[in-house]
């Protein structure tokens, strides 16, 4: 079993940014691919960023936002510049690992205009 717990989501004015942190206990030796979605209402969710030995971003977040982890602390971040309004969802961290995929429960950023 893996427990994933994220934080840092909130509201931010446009062009503002927030850093999002995805902590994760149990399990984690077999993960080996980490990443972010995020679900805005009335849609899919859809892959935002993820991280494996390397990084891909959606096309729509590229060059504004980062993810990186940090294997000492078992965190998986995710920085995110020059927010659009577009970019308000609930953002989840998910881990694909050996036995099975998991999500967190997700944390709101809302980009105001």
């Amino acid at each position: 079993q893996v427990q994933l717990v994220e934080s840092g989501g909130g509201l931010v004015q446009a062009g503002g940014s927030l850093r999002l942190s995805c902590a994760a206990s149990g399990s984690i030796f077999s993960c080996n691919l980490m990443g972010w979605y995020r679900q805005a209402p009335g849609k899919q969710r859809e892959l935002v960023a993820i991280i494996t030995g390397s990084t891909k971003y959606a096309d729509s977040v590229k060059g504004r936002f980062t993810i990186s982890r940090d294997n000492a602390k078992n965190t998986v971040d995710l920085q995110m510049n020059s927010l659009k309004s577009e970019d308000t969802a609930v953002y989840y961290c998910y881990y694909q690992c050996i036995s099975a995929n998991y999500w967190g429960q997700g944390t709101q950023v809302t980009v105001s205009s």
